[in-house]
């Protein structure tokens, strides 16, 4: 399954889950994350907290939105990004309602992180018992 995380300037927390899904998912799933207003860079803070966990983000770019990574995804996470997110109907949606991380103190940032990660985990969950439910009915 292809996910993709979209936030307005996929600086934050659609690169945090972006990174997180595919830890968690092992190659089993596709991630993408994309912005509709892209940054110029990762927010140094939301970087910080990741190399916590060992992942670095910190040299990423951030993307703007298009239409074909809605298309290639079978599930699109928003997070905040309202109507610049595009709806393509056949889609699974999720809107995640989170802080936006930026300028906010490491502690809450962390917060935001771990929210994230167990979000992404329950949905990894999800994608796999889906997987393993389209193996059996087929064979």
């Amino acid at each position: 399954m292809n996910v993709l995380f979209v936030c307005v300037r996929n600086a934050g927390r659609s690169q945090v889950a972006e990174a997180l899904f595919a830890r968690a998912a092992s190659g089993r799933h596709a991630a993408r994350s994309a912005g509709s207003s892209p940054a110029a860079a990762v927010h140094p803070e939301v970087a910080e907290v990741m190399r916590e966990l060992d992942l670095e983000i910190g040299g990423r770019s951030p993307r703007r939105l298009e239409n074909a990574d809605a298309q290639w995804a079978d599930v699109i996470v928003t997070m905040g990004c309202g109507d610049a997110c595009p709806y393509i109907p056949g889609k699974r949606y999720l809107d995640w309602e989170l802080d936006d991380p930026h300028g906010l103190p490491l502690e809450r940032v962390r917060e935001i992180r771990d929210e994230i990660g167990r979000r992404v985990e329950h949905l990894v969950g999800e994608l796999d018992d889906q997987a393993r439910g389209d193996e059996e009915s087929v064979g």
